[in-house]
């Protein structure tokens, strides 16, 4: 098969090595990708969402499969585009992204199922969301209605902070997707991900695992879009992972089929877990950026053949194959991320790290120039690696960081510290 990849993260790097591992893949494009990627594929400077673009590359390049990666695409109708044309995709259409590119939109559908959630109010103007954070008190949770690359959303633990959130938002700071906003209640407990692949009917579990959002060690400082993660989730048990099934994600699948827009593709879960309970924090529309890369860790070769069982709606036909492993990443981001950061300092010790099924150095932000790697964004690589325990996977991710030198950048030390 010839594959195309669009996309240019972690993410994306992550995808383009599981499909590579498997036999079924002949050729495989990254669009527009990044230096890691072009190490293991083709890459190809392509406006990934035009959808038009994409279709008439894919006409020009005998694409038998796209992979969809980042969320833009999705919310841009490109998986729509795909289809019209008869190419077999991996992605939601665009009124089915809507649970990720809107948050009023989720919650309610939410609402309409009776999913548990937090409660919530929806808001076009910024007095009346200020009075509401008056009245609600702190902590409380402010979140741009659209897409902001994992950036939008701002858990204030005072009335000021929460203030301050409604005049970034309103003031343009997020564009586009802060022009609505969504005020959540402040919900206590651990945060997981649940990620499910869904063909329009079947829904099949295919991981868990859980993310480090804020910058700094001991979950501390603003949030990112994710400073490490690992997979499985202790706390996401099977009896918990089957309530959220049952109360959230089902139900969800139901109530967009039954609105004529069915869900196709790879949708995570945020839950909040307390007590047991788990509480619906938000939906995407595609897989976690750096929780992509520890699943493709431990799911190699045969997340090709899920994809496409997905895409051609034949999930009661398949099952995944865990190994008893675990897997971690650890985001190694330029200073100053997530404010202000410099691009184009140079990175080596790359090609002392390893590079097999228990370890793999993901490209985020990086470009090749004149024979060296430069760091081209704010979260850069995520050093990744697998073990038979948490403990051995983290000790291995660490490992291989300390191999890298890199002097602009940082990382976190204490990734996966709730689960050890």
């Amino acid at each position: 098969m010839n594959i195309l990849v669009l996309g240019s993260g972690g993410r994306e790097h992550a995808l383009a090595w599981a499909i590579l591992q498997n036999p079924k893949c002949d050729r495989l494009i990254c669009a527009p990708g990044n230096a890691g990627m072009a190490m293991i594929a083709e890459c190809a400077d392509l406006d990934i969402c035009n959808g038009s673009a994409v279709a008439s590359f894919c006409d020009e390049n005998a694409i038998d499969f796209v992979v969809i990666g980042p969320e833009a695409p999705l919310a841009a109708g490109v998986a729509d585009r795909l289809r019209a044309v008869g190419i077999s995709c991996f992605g939601p259409s665009a009124a089915a992204a809507r649970l990720e590119a809107s948050k009023a939109f989720t919650k309610e559908i939410c609402a309409a199922v009776n999913a548990p959630t937090a409660g919530y109010a929806h808001f076009t103007e910024a007095e009346p969301a200020r009075a509401h954070i008056r009245a609600q008190g702190a902590p409380i949770v402010v979140k741009a209605d659209g897409l902001a690359a994992g950036k939008g959303v701002i858990v204030a633990m005072n009335e000021a902070e929460a203030l301050d959130a409604i005049d970034t938002m309103f003031g343009g700071e997020f564009g586009a997707a802060g022009a609505e906003v969504v005020i959540e209640e402040f919900m206590e407990g651990e945060e997981a991900s649940f990620f499910v692949l869904v063909d329009g009917e079947t829904c099949l579990p295919i991981g868990t695992a859980q993310d480090h959002k804020r910058v700094g060690e001991g979950d501390t400082g603003p949030n990112t879009g994710g400073m490490g993660a690992y997979s499985p989730a202790p706390v996401l048990s099977d009896a918990i992972a089957q309530a959220a099934l049952d109360q959230i994600i089902r139900p969800t699948m139901a109530e967009m089929a039954r609105r004529g827009t069915p869900y196709q593709g790879v949708l995570y879960a945020g839950l909040m877990i307390k007590d047991g309970k788990p509480r619906l924090v938000e939906y995407n529309a595609r897989f976690g950026d750096p929780e992509c890369q520890v699943l493709m860790m431990r799911l190699g070769a045969q997340a090709l053949d899920l994809m496409l069982a997905c895409a051609e709606g034949r999930l009661d036909e398949v099952a995944v194959n865990w190994a008893e492993d675990h897997a971690m990443t650890v985001v190694m981001a330029a200073q100053g991320y997530p404010g202000a950061y410099a691009k184009g300092s140079a990175i080596s010790g790359l090609e002392d790290c390893p590079a097999d099924s228990a370890h793999m150095v993901f490209h985020a932000g990086t470009k090749s120039e004149g024979g060296r790697i430069l760091a081209n964004g704010g979260r850069v690589l995520n050093v990744t690696a697998r073990g038979a325990t948490l403990a051995q996977a983290r000790a291995r991710a660490y490992e291989m960081v300390d191999q890298i030198d890199w002097p602009e950048g940082f990382c976190r030390r204490d990734i996966g510290w709730r689960a050890l």
